[in-house]
């Protein structure tokens, strides 16, 4: 046995002990399934568990207090009882009735962003087109986009609820007009051009 076979045999037996002893090792500490979740149960008693009750606002629309918005251009909550108000389905949206422009002002609501008229998919309505036969597509400017027909698709009901999570993130607003306005049709293409 040569002296290059002796230190390829010790170099095994050093790696195998350093593989041995890593495998054999065990953490200190062992987290119980019971602390992967916010609500401290196990998984397998989830169907036991009710969500913590929120408290959704119920004044009248014109009477609640509106949250400040949660970053730059983030929709909007709603400050009022959506009660009679949903589901909007395809023939119904009660929020038009107060939010359409031509109507905000004169029942002092809160006017929907000129985004909400723009339809930023109609090429790719004149693709669909093709392969499914004519469809409306909204191009009058007075007809919202129907991407945006349904209002709770981005807008929530604000909730007197305590969070599960503490929230660290702080927005940064350039004005403060923009804690209660919209500019995105403005600032949409920003960074691009």
């Amino acid at each position: 046995m040569g002296l290059n076979s002796i230190k390829k045999a010790t170099f095994s037996i050093a790696l195998l002990a350093l593989l041995a002893a890593g495998c054999g090792a065990t953490s200190q500490k062992v987290i119980d399934e019971t602390a992967l979740g916010y609500r401290n149960i196990p998984l397998t008693q989830e169907k036991d568990v009710a969500p913590p009750p929120v408290e959704f606002i119920k004044a009248a629309p014109g009477e609640a207090k509106i949250f400040e918005r949660s970053y730059e251009n983030a929709p909007p909550m709603i400050p009022h009882s959506v009660d009679g108000l949903l589901p909007i389905t395809k023939n119904n949206n009660s929020c038009l009735g107060c939010h359409l422009p031509s109507v905000a002002k004169s029942v002092g609501a809160t006017p929907m962003s000129k985004t909400h008229f723009k339809d930023f998919f109609a090429s790719t309505k004149e693709e669909l087109q093709k392969f499914k036969g004519a469809s409306k597509i909204h191009q009058e400017k007075d007809d919202i986009a129907p991407q945006r027909f349904n209002c709770s698709q981005c807008h929530a009901p604000q909730a007197n609820v305590d969070p599960l999570v503490a929230n660290r993130f702080k927005p940064e607003f350039r004005n403060d007009a923009l804690k209660s306005r919209s500019n995105l049709l403005d600032k949409l293409n920003e960074g691009i051009e």
